[in-house]
């Protein structure tokens, strides 16, 4: 069955031209280690890595644009940039607007992060993110919500008191609470959205499966696994 799929897989991505388009990459460059703007000016983390070696693997070329999270729908719509890859989880909501291809993590537990342990959550004043799968949950769940336009603000407003605790990705909390003695992680985890998937416009067929081929690749030869365990350092499950 693996010699099957990577023969597939090969078929669909030596079916590409013979010169490389270019992709514009979309991403927000500010959820360490998912992607960051690193000391060079220049972007880095997990999924710059992974999007540069899906645009070889499927004959492309990357180029890689910065953009706000509360708009980084919006803007893939309306043709800033071709893909979304920016930690985004796939939901019937975000799915009815734009079309995702096949997973490259799988669903990353949301947590809590607080300064104290014994924080109920169930009352207490969360920040968020604006936008995400964790502000929507907390605005069901009878906790306050308080938004935020970027991940670093709700770190700042648990620190300077304006919440009791930020709901994120277990990922990007984990690095945050090891650092910083003051914060704390609650054993409070909730599993909500599905894995992470590359966005793109529901038109763009053509190049969903050349993306989809090759994260396929990269699952079948172990190197998904390995870029995972590299920059998540066993805070993320593999495939």
């Amino acid at each position: 069955m693996k010699k099957l799929i990577l023969a597939t897989v090969a078929l669909v991505l030596g079916a590409g031209l013979a010169m490389a388009d270019t992709v514009r990459m979309g991403t927000e460059g500010a959820y360490p280690p998912w992607n960051f703007v690193n000391d060079s000016g220049e972007i880095d983390g997990f999924e710059r890595e992974l999007g540069d070696e899906l645009c070889a693997r499927a004959n492309l070329t990357c180029e890689w644009v910065t953009n706000d999270w509360d708009s980084i729908i919006p803007n893939l719509v309306s043709g800033n940039y071709d893909t979304i890859i920016a930690g985004m989880s796939v939901t019937d909501e975000r799915d009815e607007v734009i079309d995702f291809t096949e997973q490259y993590t799988l669903p990353d537990p949301s947590s809590y992060l607080a300064m104290s342990d014994d924080l109920d959550v169930s009352s207490a004043v969360i920040a968020a993110q604006t936008g995400t799968i964790q502000a929507s949950y907390i605005a069901s769940s009878g906790a306050t919500l308080v938004e935020f336009a970027t991940p670093d603000e709700t770190i700042a407003a648990v620190k300077n008191g304006e919440a009791d605790a930020v709901l994120a990705d277990n990922s990007y909390l984990v690095p945050i609470a090891a650092e910083d003695g003051d914060l704390m992680m609650l054993d409070a985890d909730v599993l909500i959205g599905g894995g992470v998937g590359i966005g793109v416009r529901e038109s763009d067929t053509e190049l969903k499966e050349k993306l989809n081929a090759a994260i396929l690749s990269m699952k079948a030869d172990g190197s998904l696994n390995k870029l995972i365990e590299k920059w998540f350092e066993g805070s993320m499950a593999t495939f």
